[in-house]
C-alpha cells in the first residue's frame, strides 16, 4: 500500500496551496483529483479559439505589500502570473434600472469616496464611517492581515448585518444599494449576510483590482508546478470513493478503482457535507455529523459565457453590476417570472487584443430547484452524459432572457456575440462538487455566526478540511484557509513568521 505524508482530496485552490505549503516544508504530498483538470473553480476551457474562466473573474490585494501579493510570493507563483490592472477610478459599474446613472467604485480609500461623492456630495461623513469600519472589522481578522492572534478578537464582529450596518450610516437609500451594489460575489443575503463578509471581500478589491491576463488557470497551474517542484504528485482522472477510519484517526482512503492508500495526515478540499458523507468512522458522532449536514448553502448560478465577433465589443477594463429595482439586494429571492433580476458582466483579459474583447462572462442567480428536473444527470469532459433535449431547450430559453435582460445596459450586444455556453448549478455540481451546485458554499448567517463556521479540525486527529467553506470563499478567502489548515500541521506561529520572513528578503 503507498504510504504518504499528506493526502490531499480535491484539487481546488484550497487543496493546491495546502499541497504547496505542505511540500515546500518537506511533507511528502499526494493529491487526487477527479476531472482531467485541476483547479476546481480555477479551470478555464475554450471554445471558438477563446478562453473562458469557469469562477475567477477578478481577484483583489495583488499590489505590492498587499496580503495577497505577499501570500503569492510565498507560494512562489507572483512573478510568472499574467495580471492586468482594473481601472482604478472604478473597477466595479453599480447600475439600476430606471436610473441613468453608473456608480463607480473606485481603487484606493481616497480615491473611493472621492469618486462616489461625485454622486453623494452630501455623503462624506457616511462614505468615511463605511471606510473606517472596514478597516476596523479587517484589522480583527489576523490571518487576513498575515499576523497572528486568536478567535475573541473576531467574535465582537461577527453578529454585525451588512444591510443593517449600511442603513445605520446613510438615510440615502440609493448610497446603501450602491455600496451593496455588487454583492453577486458573495450571493449576499440582506437579513443574514455579516458585515465581514462583505468587508473581508470588498476591502481587499477596494486596495487593487486585477484581471488574470488569459484567464485564472494560470494561478492553479503554477501551484501545481511549485508541488511537483517539491516532490509531490497530482493524480489525476481519480475520485476518491470512500475514507476509512479506525479508532480516532482515518486509516486509509479509498480510489474509484478499489486502490486503497494511506497518508499520516489527510485533507479534504471537497465541501464539508461531502467529506463526511464518504467518512466512515464511528468516532464521528451523527450530532456532528447532522450540523454539517444541516448547514445551508448559497444559492447557485447560471452563467452565459459568450464568444464575441472579432472587433465589435470594446474591452471593459471593470465590471458591470445591474439591478432590475431599485433594491440591489432583491434579485436572489428572484421569480421566476422576473428572472433574471440582477446579472454581473465579466469582460475577459486577453494578451491578443488591448481594444476589443474576444469574451466575457455574464452571471446571475439560479436556484438549485429550477434544474431539479435534471438533477440525476451528469455530464463532464470525463463522464460526458447527455441531460436531454429539454434542458437543453431551458438553457436556451433562460439565456435569451439573460441576453435581453444585458441588451438594456448595452444596446446591440446580442449582434456581437458569435456563440455562447451556458453553465447552470448543474455543470457547478458536476465539476466542482456542491451537491447543489451551489457557487460560494455555506452561506454565514450574521444572526447565529457560529452554527456557520467550520472548523478546519475534524473529529478525527489526522482529518483536516480547507477550502472555501472554512474562511471565507474567493481567492484570497480560500488561500488564507489553506494557510489555516496547513498551520494545523506546521505551527500558526511558525508558518506566518515563515511568510514573513520569505516575503521581506
Amino acid at each position: 500500500m503507498h504510504h504518504y505524508d499528506v493526502i490531499i482530496i480535491g484539487s481546488g485552490l484550497g487543496g493546491l496551496v495546502c499541497g504547496a505549503i505542505l511540500s515546500r516544508h518537506g511533507y511528502r504530498v499526494c493529491i487526487y483529483e477527479k476531472n482531467r483538470q485541476t483547479g476546481g473553480c480555477l479551470q478555464t476551457w475554450s471554445r471558438d479559439k477563446v478562453i473562458f474562466d469557469s469562477g475567477v473573474h477578478y481577484i483583489g490585494g495583488l499590489a505590492p505589500g498587499e496580503n495577497l501579493y505577499q501570500l503569492f510570493k510565498y507560494l512562489g507563483i507572483y512573478d510568472q502570473l499574467r495580471l492586468k490592472r482594473m481601472d482604478m477610478d472604478g473597477f466595479d459599474h453599480i447600475s439600476f434600472a430606471g436610473d441613468d446613472k453608473v456608480y463607480r467604485i473606485a481603487q484606493g480609500e481616497e480615491n473611493f469616496i472621492r469618486t462616489l461623492l461625485e454622486d453623494f456630495p452630501e455623503e462624506e461623513p457616511a462614505l468615511r464611517a463605511y471606510c473606517d469600519k472596514i478597516r476596523e472589522v479587517c484589522s480583527k481578522f489576523p490571518l487576513y492581515n498575515l499576523r497572528t492572534g486568536d478567535y475573541e478578537e473576531k467574535r465582537q464582529v461577527l453578529q454585525l448585518n451588512t444591510a443593517d450596518y449600511l442603513r445605520s450610516i446613510t438615510s440615502n437609500e440609493k448610497l446603501q444599494q450602491v455600496l451593496a451594489g455588487n454583492n453577486l460575489l458573495y450571493a449576499g443575503v440582506a437579513e443574514k449576510t455579516p458585515f465581514y463578509v462583505h468587508a473581508l471581500v470588498l476591502n481587499s478589491y477596494m486596495q487593487s483590482s486585477w484581471k488574470c491576463v488569459d484567464g485564472g488557470s494560470q494561478i492553479g497551474k503554477l501551484l501545481c508546478r511549485q508541488i511537483r517542484n517539491h516532490g509531490g504528485e497530482i493524480i489525476r482522472n481519480m475520485a476518491v470513493t470512500a475514507i476509512q477510519g479506525a479508532g480516532d484517526k482515518v486509516d486509509h482512503i479509498v480510489l474509484q478503482d478499489g486502490t486503497q492508500v494511506q497518508a499520516t495526515h489527510y485533507i479534504s478540499n471537497l465541501h464539508p457535507a461531502q467529506t463526511l458523507a464518504m467518512t466512515h468512522s464511528d468516532a464521528l458522532r451523527s450530532a456532528y455529523r447532522n450540523r454539517i449536514q444541516g448547514l445551508e448553502n448559497s444559492i447557485g448560478t447560471f452563467v452565459l459565457n459568450v464568444a464575441l465577433k472579432p472587433g465589435t465589443f470594446k474591452y471593459l477594463n471593470y465590471n458591470h453590476y445591474y439591478h432590475a429595482t431599485p433594491n440591489a439586494w432583491e434579485g436572489i429571492a428572484y421569480k421566476e417570472e422576473d428572472w433574471p433580476q440582477t446579472y454581473a458582466m465579466y469582460v475577459s483579459a486577453s494578451s491578443q487584443d488591448e481594444v476589443w474583447a474576444d469574451s466575457l462572462s455574464v452571471m446571475t442567480y439560479m436556484r438549485y430547484e429550477e434544474v431539479a428536473p435534471w438533477q440525476h444527470t451528469f455530464n463532464t469532459v470525463l463522464e460526458a452524459g447527455h441531460r436531454g433535449a429539454d434542458y437543453e431547450v431551458f438553457k436556451e430559453k433562460k439565456a435569451n432572457l439573460l441576453i435581453d435582460c444585458v441588451e438594456k445596459q448595452f444596446p446591440g450586444f446580442r449582434d456581437c456575440i458569435k456563440s455562447y455556453y451556458v453553465a447552470t448549478p448543474l455543470s457547478y455540481r458536476d465539476y466542482i462538487g456542491t451537491g447543489d451546485g451551489s457557487m460560494y458554499g455555506i452561506l454565514k448567517d450574521s444572526a447565529d455566526p457560529l452554527r456557520t463556521m467550520v472548523s478546519a479540525r475534524t473529529k478525527l486527529s489526522n482529518l483536516y478540511l480547507t477550502g472555501q467553506n472554512l474562511n471565507l470563499h474567493g481567492i484570497l478567502g480560500v488561500t488564507i484557509s489553506s494557510v489555516i489548515t496547513s498551520a494545523e500541521l506546521l505551527g500558526m506561529d511558525f508558518l506566518v513568521d515563515d511568510i514573513h520572513q520569505s516575503t521581506h528578503i
